[in-house]
C-alpha cells in the first residue's frame, strides 16, 4: 500500500506500515493525484506548473506525459488542477486543468483528447477564481460508479456540471447545487448518491445530481473542503469544513466532522443559505453532523483544511492536514498518526491505494 501526498512543493510517496516517504517531482506544484485500485503500478500527478505526469512503478519515477496537448491548439501545457479514473476501465483518466478545460485518456496516458462543449454552458461567462478573476478551473472530477458515461465536475469558482452522455452535453448548475464545489464523492452502493462538499456548503444529491438538497443540520463551519465516505456504509461521511476560506487556507482554523444516515431521513438546509432545517421523518438527530474533537487528530487552532480519503475497508477513512497523516478504521471514533516526516504545510491532495 501506498499514500501519494500532493504538496505545492513536490509529491511524497508514503509506505503507511514502515513511515518510509520518498519525494517525487520535487519542487513542483503538486495539485492533484489519481491511481486506480486495478492498476495500483500507475500513478497521475497533476502539476501547476509542469503539466502532467505518469508513474508505471507505483511512484518510483515519474515522467511528463501529454507535452503540449493539454492546451488550446499545442499551445499548453495548462496546470493540471484535477484527476479521476474510471471506475469501469483503469485505462480510462479525466483530466481538468486551468483554465477550466477538460481532457480524457483511454489508454493510460498514452494519448489525451480534448472533451469538448463544457466551457459552452450558460453560466461559463460567470465562472472566476479570487483573485485571478479569469483562471477558474476545474476542481474536482468524479464518475459516476454504475454509469461510464455519466461524470460529475466542480469548477472553482462557478458551477457544478454534469454529463450523461460522456461528456458530449452539460447539465450546468442543477437545482440545489453549489457554486464553490470543492470535492465531490460517490459510491458503489448507493451509485443514485452524489456528496459535495463546498465553499458555500455541504449538499446531497439521490437522483445522479439531478437535484441537490444541503444537508447541514450540526454544521457549524460552512466552509466545506474534504470529504471521504466510509468504503462500507456510504451513509457515514467525514467532512473538513472551516468558518470560511481565511480560516481554512490562511489562518488555520479547520474541523472534522462526521455524519451517519441517508439524507433523506433527517435534516436538510433550505438549499439557499445552509441554514439547517427539519426535513424527512422530522427528527432533527437523524442525520446531524457531528464534530470529532479530541479522536487522535489535531483540529481547530492551528489546523488548516483535512485533504479526505477513502481507504478499501469498512471503516478505514485518510486524514492529511498540515499536522501530517492519520488513518482511522473505526469511522472516525479514533484516528491514529502515521509515523512519516511530511512537511508542516497544507496538503493539495491525497490518493491511497
Amino acid at each position: 500500500m501506498n499514500a501519494y501526498a500532493a504538496y505545492a512543493d513536490g509529491l511524497r510517496v508514503v509506505d503507511p506500515d514502515t513511515g518510509r516517504v520518498e519525494t517525487r517531482l520535487d519542487g513542483r506544484r503538486v495539485e492533484c493525484v489519481a491511481v486506480h485500485r486495478e492498476a495500483r503500478e500507475r500513478v497521475f500527478a497533476g502539476t501547476f506548473d509542469d503539466g502532467l505526469h505518469r508513474s508505471v512503478d507505483a511512484g518510483e519515477s515519474f515522467e511528463r506525459i501529454a507535452g503540449d496537448a493539454l492546451g488550446p491548439e499545442g499551445t499548453g501545457p495548462d496546470a493540471v488542477t484535477a484527476l479521476a479514473t474510471s471506475p469501469h476501465d483503469p485505462d480510462t483518466a479525466w483530466i481538468g486543468t486551468e483554465p477550466s478545460r477538460l481532457y480524457r485518456t483511454a489508454d493510460g496516458g498514452g494519448s489525451v483528447e480534448p472533451i469538448t462543449g463544457m466551457t459552452d454552458v450558460p453560466s461559463a461567462s460567470e465562472w472566476s477564481f479570487p483573485p485571478r478573476p479569469d483562471t477558474h478551473h476545474v476542481r474536482w472530477i468524479e464518475p459516476c460508479p454504475d454509469d461510464p458515461e455519466r461524470w460529475y465536475v466542480g469548477i472553482e469558482a462557478g458551477a457544478l456540471l454534469v454529463t450523461s452522455d460522456g461528456g458530449a452535453t452539460w447539465t450546468d448548475r442543477p437545482p440545489g447545487s453549489r457554486r464553490d464545489t470543492h470535492t465531490i464523492a460517490t459510491h458503489p452502493d448507493v451509485p443514485d448518491r452524489v456528496y459535495v462538499a463546498a465553499g458555500d456548503g455541504y449538499a446531497e444529491s439521490d437522483d445522479r445530481g439531478r437535484s441537490f438538497e444541503v444537508v447541514a443540520d450540526g454544521l457549524d463551519h460552512g466552509y466545506v473542503w474534504g470529504l471521504a465516505v466510509d468504503p462500507g456504509d456510504p451513509d457515514r461521511v467525514l467532512a473538513s469544513a472551516a468558518g470560511g476560506a481565511t480560516a481554512a487556507h490562511r489562518r488555520g482554523e479547520a474541523y472534522l466532522y462526521r455524519r451517519e444516515g441517508a439524507a433523506g431521513d433527517g435534516s436538510v438546509g433550505d438549499g439557499a443559505t445552509g441554514n439547517g432545517s427539519v426535513g424527512g421523518d422530522g427528527n432533527p438527530d437523524a442525520t446531524a453532523w457531528e464534530r470529532l474533537d479530541d479522536r487522535g487528530i489535531p483540529t481547530g487552532e492551528g489546523t488548516y483544511r483535512a485533504v479526505l480519503a477513502s481507504g478499501a475497508a469498512t471503516g478505514e477513512l485518510w486524514a492529511l492536514t498540515n499536522h501530517g497523516l492519520h488513518r482511522t478504521v473505526d469511522g472516525g471514533d479514533r484516528f491514529d498518526r502515521v509515523p512519516a516526516d511530511l512537511p508542516e504545510a497544507v496538503p493539495r491532495a491525497l490518493a491511497v491505494t
